[in-house]
């Protein structure tokens, strides 16, 4: 019988709350909050930057090699993970609704997911983890201790997304990010 990991996988679309449920559960159980998402954003912003065409293997395969992305605690409770890439600070940089879509698509190719989800179960292999994102509870880690799917309607969700921006100083279009969330 496989053994059960000490991961709690919160999963879900875009939008529905996981990243708020994430870092609150991880900080009451003292566990370590582990942003997926922000993994599959930094990759994209670095993909993009480089202008590395997504259905070239082999150039995704080399740029993949070149990339290290570490994860730090928010300064509070409401923080989003900051993100180092490469030792550069990209953590505003990836919270844009544009990031998101390119992280959507970037999420998509095997190459990058199988180098992401490598790195995640290595994370999650000490225990004490809150995995936050699509698949960790599936794919990433299929044999933690509880699994939770959240979601919402999109309505709710492109709500959520423009109050987050608009809480950080940015201008958000609610019918856009609704657009987005329907995609």
């Amino acid at each position: 019988m496989t053994e059960v990991q000490a991961v709690i996988a919160i999963d879900g679309p875009s939008g529905v709350g996981k990243s708020t449920i994430s870092r609150k559960v991880a900080r009451s159980l003292g566990f370590t909050y582990l942003d997926t998402g922000a993994m599959y954003r930094a990759v994209g912003l670095f993909l993009q930057s480089h202008r590395v065409d997504l259905t070239d293997d082999q150039a995704i395969r080399s740029t993949l090699a070149k990339i290290h992305i570490q994860l730090l605690p928010g300064k509070n409770e409401d923080d989003d993970t900051g993100v180092l890439l490469n030792g550069e600070d990209v953590s505003d940089a990836i919270r844009t609704p544009d990031m998101a879509m390119v992280a959507s698509k970037v999420s998509a190719i095997p190459l990058v997911r199988e180098k992401l989800t490598t790195l995640q179960r290595q994370l999650g292999n000490t225990g004490g983890v809150v995995a936050e994102g699509r698949d960790t509870g599936t794919v990433v880690f299929p044999r933690a201790r509880y699994k939770f799917f959240l979601d919402a309607r999109p309505e709710e969700r492109a709500r959520r997304r423009v109050r987050q921006l608009r809480m950080r100083g940015e201008a958000a279009d609610g019918r856009k990010i609704l657009a987005m969330t329907l995609e």
